[in-house]
């Protein structure tokens, strides 16, 4: 589990259902219930067993509960970590750098083809990606480029 998070009797239930039909180790949920999506960020190395083969586990899942999945593998590497929350979109370079004030940022140039892809519509995968960024290393902001 992520260090300092806490998880809702709600978060719990969806941790436990997720990981009893997938067999993937959940580090964190988070429940939009505006976008009604829930984001996993799992263990790294188990992207394939939680989408299940032609994404059998996630339509599974989908049709229990009525709500979209999204899910990102973890990694400590916060370039690594953003390429993966940012899939399918191609990344070319991710630059983090600390400002003078001590604030981080990320600065992340994506192919041109996918840059509507890693920004999402109305902003809802670059939204996510500031969320996870600030949550698990502290980076203020992100540009997406």
């Amino acid at each position: 589990m992520a260090r300092g998070i806490r998880f809702t009797s709600r978060e719990m239930q969806y941790i436990s259902l997720f990981e009893s039909i997938t067999g993937a180790v959940v580090r964190d949920c988070i429940i939009d219930d505006n976008l009604n999506r829930i984001i996993f960020v799992i263990k790294e190395g188990d992207a394939g067993m939680a989408i299940g083969k032609g994404g059998k586990n996630i339509m599974l899942l989908e049709r229990m509960t009525g709500k979209r999945y999204e899910i990102i593998e973890f990694s400590d590497n916060p370039a690594q970590f953003i390429k993966n929350a940012l899939k399918p979109a191609r990344v070319k370079e991710i630059r983090i750098t600390e400002r003078p004030d001590g604030k981080k940022i990320a600065v992340i140039m994506v192919d041109p083809r996918d840059k509507g892809i890693a920004i999402g519509k109305n902003g809802r995968n670059a939204e996510r990606i500031r969320f996870l960024a600030k949550r698990y290393f502290q980076i203020h902001n992100v540009s997406i480029q």
